[in-house]
């Protein structure tokens, strides 16, 4: 990986990194945080941003340099598709460029490039581990981010050791987003849907850790989009431990985030410690 940008934060160094992926047949960019005196034992958070995202925007607006500096955790935000000339793209904000979904895309033209199930958890860990990190993962993140990092660590559940998010698309298969991507990237057979629908993952089977869950009830795309309850179902189902914090006046942007950004970090570092 080529060394874009670095500052010094905390006392940690908060870099930026380019590299060529061959899983998604494009350049990418990431975010690293690195604590102070980081080593193979330092436990590594994966952040998913949202819908229009890219690396930049948790490392900018979330201010979780201080807490995971204090914590000893290393933060990695990838971007959130795969991006250039030569890459599909839609006019809608949530669809293409900026709008992965975190899926291994199975239709034209999307297959070609939008692979990020695979970037995510194959890709990217031995990039960041040559770093001087080591295999200890968690992993978060906030709306289609949160989406992200249920069902990849639903799906990978030896892979992670703990697992959050913020305001996450919980049923995709049953919200507007969800179908949209879905059909697109997937194609129109829901039956292939149900392998990323993090409501469906939880309530086939029973989580090997706790989940912490944070949404706003002012967040605009509560009710239509997110379906935490569908969530809360699926955890009861399973006998899942979800801690479900409904947080009264916050919405769903990054001050909700910044907000609680560092009762995630605990949480994490805990779970991983």
């Amino acid at each position: 990986m080529e060394l874009i940008d670095s500052h010094l934060c905390f006392g940690g160094e908060q870099r930026r990194y380019q590299h060529h992926s061959s899983v998604l047949g494009c350049n990418m960019t990431l975010s690293v945080f690195l604590p102070p005196g980081f080593n193979r034992d330092t436990p590594v958070l994966y952040w998913l941003s949202g819908l229009t995202c890219s690396d930049e925007n948790f490392v900018q607006k979330a201010g979780a340099q201080r807490a995971a500096a204090e914590l000893g955790l290393a933060i990695v935000a990838p971007d959130t598709s795969p991006r250039g000339e030569a890459v599909a793209n839609d006019d809608g904000y949530d669809l293409g460029q900026g709008a992965g979904f975190y899926v291994n895309a199975t239709q034209a033209p999307w297959a070609e490039h939008y692979r990020m199930d695979d970037y995510v958890v194959k890709e990217l860990p031995p990039l960041v581990e040559a770093l001087g990190l080591g295999e200890r993962r968690g992993i978060s993140g906030h709306s289609m981010g949160g989406h992200g990092a249920l069902v990849l660590a639903l799906r990978n559940r030896g892979f992670y050791g703990s697992v959050s998010a913020f305001s996450p698309i919980c049923h995709p298969m049953a919200c507007p987003w969800g179908k949209k991507a879905f059909s697109a990237y997937l194609g129109d057979d829901t039956a292939n849907w149900a392998s990323y629908d993090a409501a469906t993952l939880l309530g086939d089977a029973k989580a090997p850790w706790p989940i912490r869950v944070d949404v706003g009830l002012s967040d605009n795309f509560l009710e239509e989009q997110l379906l935490v309850t569908s969530l809360e179902d699926a955890a009861k189902r399973s006998g899942s431990e979800l801690a479900l914090h409904r947080q009264a006046g916050y919405d769903h942007s990054y001050f909700f985030v910044a907000s609680f950004i560092e009762a995630h970090l605990r949480f994490h570092a805990a779970q991983l410690k």
